[in-house]
């Protein structure tokens, strides 16, 4: 598999979008680290939730998000990407606790084994949906779902879920290479291993919604990182400088 993206016509219309992954925040001071996010140039707000069960690993759930929605900005973009094996039953207290974007997992239980069944039912609760690959998980899995116009977002996993600070996975953008030349308004998010140093190989495959962590979390110049990030989807997916 090539991670060769140099002739890859990344060019499209989707926006740039910035969302620090607030699972690398000082979590004792949330509210403050999501408003300070915002101040230094965010678009959106990334949440992990983990049920220590899809991942091994334990986050936070409907309670703190709820909290996190009523300090922080009335504007703010709640941008949740749950790693749960039953996506079904977090539906209703995610939308409780204010969520804007609900992107669930290809690979975890689906109702009636269907996840045009689960799409429905977010969609519903009034949140916008997204969905997630797994590294692993071929892009096949989920583009009858993009034609068929139910999702607002894909989420290419570039490194294992479940795990702050891992390597970033270049052999993941031949997926985002081909979910952009089909789609060339599609958000197309990558979440791992992103920093000012991998971001143009995300970038120029054509993704357009950046989540980082600690690259942005453990840097002394948090605007700088979210300036770089957001520069790279402006040159390599709209010619800008």
């Amino acid at each position: 598999m090539t991670t060769d993206t140099s002739s890859s016509s990344s060019f499209h219309t989707a926006p740039a979008i910035i969302s620090p992954s607030l699972l690398s925040c000082d979590l004792s001071n949330m509210s403050s680290e999501a408003e300070n996010m915002y101040e230094l140039g965010a678009d959106w707000l990334h949440l992990d939730v983990m049920d220590g069960h899809f991942v091994p690993n334990i986050s936070f759930g409907p309670p703190v998000i709820a909290s996190l929605k009523k300090t922080v900005r009335s504007s703010a973009f709640l941008d949740c990407h749950l790693m749960v094996s039953e996506p079904e039953k977090w539906i209703a207290p995610m939308a409780k606790a204010g969520v804007d974007l609900f992107t669930f997992h290809i690979e975890s239980d689906m109702p009636s084994n269907d996840p045009k069944v689960l799409i429905e039912q977010i969609k519903e609760a009034g949140m916008k949906v997204g969905v997630t690959l797994k590294p692993k998980t071929p892009i096949s899995k989920i583009t009858p779902l993009i034609d068929s116009g139910l999702i607002d977002l894909v989420l290419v996993m570039t490194v294992e879920p479940g795990f702050s600070g891992q390597k970033f996975m270049p052999d993941m953008m031949p997926k985002v290479q081909e979910l952009r030349s089909k789609y060339p308004s599609l958000n197309i998010q990558v979440d791992g291993g992103l920093s000012p140093t991998t971001v143009d190989t995300a970038t120029q495959a054509g993704a357009n919604v950046i989540v980082a962590a600690s690259a942005i979390f453990g840097s002394q110049d948090k605007k700088g990182v979210i300036s770089a990030l957001r520069k790279s989807v402006e040159k390599y997916g709209h010619g800008k400088e």
